[in-house]
């Protein structure tokens, strides 16, 4: 009988975010993957964890995963983690588990703390539809089509960003998309924990010189949305709400689905649908 792997989730900073269920899945697995087998086996020594670990990491994870996977098969369980975070988020896990899904091998997840929904949580921006954009490119040209394909994006986007880079990327942010709204959070669940809230253009200036400290998720505000899409009106927005509301849609998810088709805002379909002044 086969054995299995389980995606484990690690604090982003604060130890105490370490679950008793993630405590539990690594202290019962027959081995850990891990991104930084030195960073794992701090965790794994105050919390009085002994496990073999094997490293696995962005340049030997195709070659690692066949041998992860050839365990797995044999019968281990084998728990993987990553530096902080959840494994498989921007991070080589994700090769691991789609070469588990490849082979049929059992995939469990225990769930953990997440910088890039933790700072959109507490960003102010919306966060009902967002899309997440990691870590831009170091190639240029990479970089700016990936911008490029976003800035009619009305989503709220993530980004993640080192500090050495945060300047370079605020200017390209800048100039791809043009002032917005934007939030800083730094060094999330941390003794120096800072949520910055700013625009593009101020933040370009902030760090402009440099000096930006700690890891960064950037929260930037989607491109503005038109009162008016594709020839619908708001009469019309709230009609296609209730067409899903007859095939048996909540009021609210029916908002949200008509407001995506229209461009006009949830709340404004949800309120003439619920009060019924519309015929």
């Amino acid at each position: 009988m086969g054995g299995k792997l389980i995606v484990v989730g690690t604090p982003i900073g604060n130890l105490s975010d370490f679950s008793p269920r993630a405590k539990e899945a690594l202290a019962s697995a027959d081995f850990i993957a891990a991104e930084d087998t030195r960073v794992t086996v701090k965790l794994l020594n105050k919390f009085g964890i002994k496990k073999p670990l094997v490293s696995y990491y962005e340049h030997n994870k195709y070659g690692r995963g066949d041998e992860i996977t050839a365990r797995i098969e044999s019968g281990e369980t084998c728990a993987v983690v990553s530096d902080a975070g959840m494994p498989a988020v921007s991070d080589p896990g994700e090769t691991l588990v789609a070469q588990c899904a490849e082979k049929g091998i059992g995939v469990s997840v225990v769930p953990g703390p997440c910088a890039a929904v933790s700072a959109l949580a507490v960003s102010g921006l919306p966060s009902g539809r967002f899309t997440f954009e990691g870590f831009l490119s170091v190639s240029k040209k990479s970089r700016r089509e990936h911008l490029e394909s976003l800035k009619n994006e009305h989503r709220t986007m993530i980004f993640y960003e080192a500090p050495h880079k945060l300047a370079s990327t605020l200017g390209d942010l800048l100039r791809a998309f043009g002032d917005r709204r934007l939030v800083l959070a730094r060094e999330l669940t941390k003794i120096h924990e800072e949520i910055i809230r700013t625009t593009l253009s101020k933040a370009a200036v902030r760090y402009g010189e440099g000096g930006a400290k700690g890891e960064f998720v950037l929260i930037v505000e989607g491109a503005p949305q038109k009162n008016k899409t594709d020839g619908h009106s708001l009469e019309e927005a709230a009609g296609i709400a209730r067409e899903y509301v007859a095939k048996g849609q909540s009021a609210s998810e029916a908002a949200r689905n008509a407001a995506a088709e229209t461009g006009f805002k949830k709340n404004e379909i949800y309120r003439l649908i619920t009060a019924g002044n519309i015929e």
